[in-house]
């Protein structure tokens, strides 16, 4: 074991699965990582775990700080919100100007902001970074989304590169900008990962209550799925899960599992940041909304005893109607990531973040969850034209969504017809149709707005605010 003069190139401190697995990833490139927990068990299950020469634990932060070499890196993996400001309180003392502190965890862009901002008053630099790839990511190569002083960053720049999945031999992680730009890419990330979540729910609900479609059958349909557009991490783990036998019954796990999804909020901070910054995002809105109204549980049983509806079955629809469902998510696909990737863009002005879209495009491709073949056409897209303002305007996706149009509006209007919910569905198409559309019914809000609040409106023919005294108008 070595001793506590070591030089160890990185400490990580929160060694749940997600940290071992990290402190693991990170030893089998060659680097020496040390690991800091409160828990002995936590400390002891790395030691088993990791080799000798590589890794270390402690549950004392002092001999933790001390191992570090110069300037110290120290990552956290602990949840997000007060945990991150305990580690950061026990870790100061310990620390001194130009040591580097990682957030890797899901905090809040704005928290993040003054995290850089208190910790830079003592000359310590704080990275916030966002990590996506679930625990077999965390051992095997994630997708990381780095943030903050680009110098800073270039102390574990290295590291993050091969510790990161790789795509034909890229790493899937690059320098993003200032401040919070790594855990704002982040939050976006989980915001169409509730968008594609939701889509995929409600194509399950669609083929199973309105096409009568068993287990078996919805394995065998998305796995197919997964082989063509659709090709992404989320169909793939759709279909492993259909055909996951439950060890308690006799039925297949899905349908032991009670229908109540949570959320841990970044998805609904998605929602209220794209609000903050006026910018649509529908489909993700209607992701965290149909989050809350799983959770009605109780509720809803009582709702449907009480409230009547037509007939859920779909009758006569299958095959065809498997194919029409594959276009249709297909469709509502490409919208989500296109009202996610509008966001960055404007979030990069709002915030002085300077993102490059094709870039964070790039490293979404491997590791993460919401990884996908359509990023490739993603990044292709910023690539032929980096000021665009929206996928929707590239060539390429303009005609894929005119070819699957018609089966995402068919789709919608069965669902509607039949009584099934489509929230997500229906956000993704009015998104479309209200992008598409030169005109919008948003003359009659400002001439509401003006008749009963004096809040002026604007002209079609002459620029300047203007306001009319309507009810003398009427009189």
């Amino acid at each position: 074991m070595p001793g506590n003069n070591a030089q160890f190139d990185l400490g990580l401190v929160g060694l749940g699965v997600m940290g071992r697995n990290f402190i693991l990833n990170l030893a089998d490139h060659g680097y020496r990582v040390a690991g800091h927990d409160k828990d002995p068990a936590q400390t002891a299950a790395l030691e088993r775990e990791g080799s000798e020469d590589r890794v270390r634990s402690f549950t004392s932060v002092k001999e933790f700080t001390s191992v570090l070499r110069k300037p110290r890196a120290v990552m956290m993996l602990v949840p997000a919100g007060k945990p991150v400001d305990s580690v950061i309180a026990d870790l100061l003392p310990e620390l001194e100007p130009g040591d580097i502190i990682i957030d890797g965890g899901n905090s809040h862009f704005t928290d993040t902001n003054k995290r850089v901002t208190e910790l830079g008053k003592n000359g310590i630099h704080l990275l916030g970074v966002g990590i996506s790839g679930g625990v077999e990511g965390a051992r095997k190569g994630p997708s990381i989304m780095p943030g903050g002083d680009r110098r800073a960053y270039a102390r574990v720049q290295e590291m993050f590169e091969k510790a990161s999945a790789h795509v034909n031999g890229e790493p899937c992680v690059i320098y993003l900008g200032t401040g919070s730009a790594g855990h704002y890419v982040k939050m976006i990330h989980n915001g169409i990962e509730y968008g594609l979540m939701q889509l995929i729910a409600e194509s399950y609900d669609l083929l199973k209550r309105g096409g009568g479609l068993d287990d078996d059958e919805l394995h065998e349909i998305y796995r197919e799925w997964n082989h063509g557009v659709l090709n992404s991490y989320l169909v793939e783990i759709t279909a492993h899960i259909f055909s996951q036998s439950d060890p308690k019954s006799s039925e297949r796990l899905i349908d032991r599992i009670l229908d109540e999804a949570r959320q841990k909020g970044t998805g609904k901070w998605t929602s209220q940041d794209a609000m903050d910054i006026q910018v649509p995002v529908m489909t993700i809105d209607a992701a965290v909304a149909q989050r809350h109204m799983s959770a009605l549980k109780d509720e809803r049983i009582v709702a449907e005893q009480l409230l009547h509806g037509p007939e859920r079955t779909i009758e006569g629809q299958a095959p065809s109607f498997v194919n029409r469902v594959h276009d249709a998510l297909h469709f509502a696909f490409i919208v989500t990531f296109a009202q996610g990737m509008s966001q960055l863009s404007a979030a990069s002005r709002e915030y002085s973040y300077d993102l490059k879209l094709a870039d964070i495009a790039k490293i979404w491709r491997g590791g993460c969850i919401i990884r996908a073949a359509m990023l490739d056409e993603i990044r292709n897209a910023w690539t032929r034209s980096k000021g665009l303002p929206n996928i929707l305007l590239d060539r390429t996706f303009a005609e894929e969504l005119d070819r699957t149009q018609a089966a995402a509006r068919e789709v919608a209007a069965l669902a509607v017809t039949h009584g099934i919910p489509v929230a997500a569905l229906l956000g993704a198409v009015s998104y479309y149709d209200s992008y598409r559309s030169g005109w919008l019914p948003a003359n009659l809000v400002q001439a509401q707005r003006d008749y009963f609040g004096s809040h002026t409106y604007e002209r079609v023919d002459e620029k300047g605010s203007f306001h009319t005294q309507w009810q003398k108008l009427n009189n």
